[in-house]
């Protein structure tokens, strides 16, 4: 599909319930595909894109990355797609590799990884590994509905806590509460933090954004139960869009304070990849009187351009429109207090697990 044409776009009873509006092939595929009406009908019998899952023989479950301006190193990622449907979310463009499209493919097509428990026993049992923080949910949620069927990210985070291996975890599903029997004795060892991402307290904007996340309300919640048990908990207003959920940055910050998060962080839009023409398709069909503003005001923050892959500049933009919104969250913080402690995990605690087969520790 080229820059700016909505003509393949799927038809809205089709995509009911999802985030992107067509589902273009990668860009590794050889030749470009999409639904045409030839004149018949042909389109009106086509079924409506339902949740398949395929499970995943993984290889290997902890991945690695070099990136200086992101707080970890290793992570783990239990799922490849994601259900949520955020039609903003980078990792939408990883389909790309599995030969598949990063529109309604991503959250539609979902692979699970349901040996990701015992990979990941195998690997910390490693005598060359060396402890050190692993997030989780990096690329796609590890609390996405299907999780409630698969718990694949329960089984890891049983791993994790019989280790004693600190763990951080990014989500915006408020199923991450039913773990709290895991994750609040973990807490009390400093072995665990969270962070749920808020984009917006309004309802119909979510809805908009991320169709079959939990709503901002029920985000709330979930912050205010993670803390009460004693679970280090903070919010990631990300992304910011322009013209979209900047306005709300102060409101945000403020009802996660009040709920109970003491850290909070953001991240600017990213549009790699795929990601920009989804992102324009999803705007002129939800916000086309300021779908021409959001985009000038994006490519203002990344010279003149739709991204800037560059480090540090990535996730926060540069120009007076990103250091004014650099600037806000700033005094928003300082205002209200977070951030004034940070939360050190420790990995000093690690209990390397016994390999299959090997000797038991005499002590």
């Amino acid at each position: 599909m080229s820059q700016g044409n909505l003509a393949a776009l799927v038809d809205g009873e089709r995509r009911r319930g999802r985030g992107a509006r067509s589902n273009a092939g990668g860009r590794f595929e050889p030749a470009a595909r999409e639904d045409a009406d030839d004149g018949w009908g042909s389109l009106e019998d086509l079924p409506p894109f339902t949740t398949q899952v395929q499970l995943e023989a993984a290889r290997s479950i902890i991945t690695t990355n070099q990136s200086p301006d992101i707080s970890f190193d290793q992570s783990i990622n239990p799922y490849r797609g994601c259900e949520h449907g955020c039609i903003y979310c980078y990792a939408r463009t990883s389909h790309a590799y599995m030969g598949l499209s990063p529109g309604l493919d991503f959250e539609t097509r979902l692979f699970a990884k349901p040996n990701a428990a015992a990979l990941l026993e195998r690997e910390l049992a490693k005598p060359s590994y060396v402890p050190k923080v692993i997030a989780l949910g990096t690329n796609t949620d590890p609390y996405q509905p299907i999780e409630r069927t698969h718990q694949i990210t329960r089984s890891v985070l049983q791993v994790l806590a019989k280790t004693r291996h600190p763990v951080g975890i990014v989500t915006k599903s408020a199923l991450i509460t039913r773990d709290i029997d895991i994750l609040g004795p973990m807490a009390r060892d400093g072995l665990v933090k969270v962070a749920l991402s808020v984009t917006t307290l309004d309802r119909v904007i979510a809805r908009k954004m991320e169709p079959r996340a939990t709503t901002p309300a029920g985000r709330l919640e979930a912050i205010q139960k993670l803390t009460e048990a004693g679970i280090p908990t903070g919010v990631m207003v990300a992304p910011v869009i322009p013209a979209i959920n900047d306005n709300e940055i102060e409101r945000i910050l403020g009802a996660c304070k009040d709920a109970g998060a003491r850290e909070a962080g953001y991240v600017l839009l990213r549009m790699p990849l795929e990601i920009k023409q989804l992102f324009r398709e999803w705007l002129a069909t939800e916000f086309p009187d300021r779908a021409k503003r959001v985009i000038s005001i994006l490519q203002g923050m990344r010279g003149g351009k739709d991204y800037d892959a560059r480090w540090f500049e990535r996730q926060k933009g540069s120009g007076p429109y990103a250091s004014q919104i650099a600037q806000r969250f700033n005094l928003a913080l300082r205002r209200l207090g977070l951030n004034e402690r940070r939360y050190a995990l420790r990995s000093d605690l690690f209990q390397r697990p016994v390999a299959e087969g090997g000797q038991l520790a005499l002590l």
